[in-house]
């Protein structure tokens, strides 16, 4: 038996029975005493993030996602109090239900119990993923990939002091290599690990789905689009185009296809010329390319390739579409099921993309950067969820919970 089956998952399950048996204000107080401890560990964080960057290629485009400063530790640190704050999810009645015999049926939400979280380059995950577990009830093994070893160390070892010093276990986070070997292990550990989460890559996320016999929430790749219909007013879209594609280009909300109505061809320029001050590079269709051209100074020729890609860069890609149900289609069969907008005037127009576009977040006259657990008053989040069972869109703290049955009565059998 390998040292992750002998050792380090049984002191996942001991922590994790700690924990169902904690009150909500005793956890509260564990992720608070961790804020602060990561609060005043500030230094060691960045110097050993500094290790995981000086080995990353710096032209990579993954090197921001890596990258820890004092700002960025200073959200963590506010978002894991945000955290605190919120109410338990555990013990909460979904539904209930008194049957004519006087049975008593009650659905209450619980801990999973152990999570896995396998991420990729981006070590916020780290504490992003234990504060989210921690407060759900459920111990936390992370698996990140090499890039961010040293900083999710120093993570797991900070979060350990902020935990010993409330009286919780150390077991209620873990941390395994990262290696081919831990990851396949964690994935196979049916029977012993409860949920598996993925957050980075479709190679990453089509891996542990191809791979795993434990349950998995898929937190899908994002290929968003937006689409300007013919009664979208210019101001509107420009603004949401120009904040969906360069807020933070490295997200999975931000906007990667813009598709514009063959009738409003003539104000493409009008709706791309500020992408130009972040030189964002268009991949165009003939349409769009001899509407842009001499208008636009960073334009490309698309390729049917780049309707499918999430850029995660200064890139768009822009199609002409004849009207919604081209739209719709065209998002049908490029897209992830993520984050799409629609930008118009017409109620109707916005009614039916909303219903008719499959997508774990459906936006109309809003800026897909929104996707995002805090943006929808979820505290955090553990990644966007594109899957259609359990957890859809932003998976908060009700998503990382189950449920059971609870059933009471006075004697009651069944004839």
């Amino acid at each position: 038996m390998s040292y992750i089956m002998h050792n380090t998952l049984p002191a996942c399950r001991a922590a994790a029975d700690t924990l169902a048996a904690a009150t909500p204000e005793k956890i509260d107080n564990a992720l608070i005493a961790v804020a602060d401890a990561v609060e005043a560990a500030a230094d060691e964080i960045i110097a050993a993030n500094a290790a995981d960057c000086e080995a990353m290629d710096s032209s990579a485009s993954s090197c921001g996602r890596l990258r820890l400063d004092r700002s960025r530790i200073a959200d963590i640190v506010s978002e894991i109090r945000q955290i605190a704050a919120l109410p338990s999810p555990v013990g909460v009645e979904l539904a209930s239900a008194k049957r004519p015999n006087g049975m008593l049926i009650r659905r209450i939400s619980v801990p999973f119990g152990i999570i896995g979280v396998i991420f990729e380059d981006r070590p916020d995950v780290a504490f992003d993923a234990f504060a989210l577990c921690f407060k759900a009830g459920s111990a936390c093994v992370l698996n990140p990939e090499h890039e961010a070893t040293h900083t999710v160390e120093k993570a797991v070892e900070v979060i350990r002091r902020g935990l010993l010093a409330q009286g919780f276990a150390p077991g209620c986070i873990a941390m395994l290599d990262g290696g081919h070997d831990a990851t396949l292990e964690l994935l196979r550990a049916r029977g012993t690990v409860d949920l598996i989460i993925p957050r980075g890559s479709r190679r990453l996320i089509d891996f542990v789905r191809d791979n795993a016999r434990v349950p998995v929430i898929e937190t899908g790749a994002g290929v968003c689009h937006t689409f300007f219909h013919a009664a979208g007013d210019i101001a509107t879209g420009r603004d949401i185009i120009y904040n969906a594609k360069t807020r933070r280009v490295d997200a999975c909300n931000a906007l990667d296809c813009l598709l514009v109505d063959r009738s409003r061809l003539t104000d493409l320029p009008a709706l791309c010329y500020r992408l130009s001050e972040k030189n964002v590079t268009i991949y165009a269709d003939n349409e769009a390319f001899h509407a842009l051209e001499g208008a636009y100074p960073l334009l490309e020729k698309a390729t049917e390739d780049h309707y499918e890609h999430e850029w995660l860069d200064y890139k768009l890609t822009v199609r002409v579409v004849d009207g919604i149900d081209e739209a719709i289609e065209h998002i049908a069969r490029h897209g992830s099921h993520h984050s799409e907008c629609i930008i118009t005037e017409n109620r109707p127009a916005a009614e039916q993309f909303l219903r008719r576009v499959d997508a774990a977040c459906v936006y109309s006259n809003v800026s897909t950067a929104f996707t995002d657990g805090a943006q929808f008053g979820f505290g955090a989040e553990m990644g966007i969820s594109t899957q259609k069972l359990h957890a859809r869109g932003p998976i908060g703290l009700s998503g990382l919970c189950t449920y059971k049955f609870l059933v009471t009565g006075a004697g009651q059998t069944r004839p």
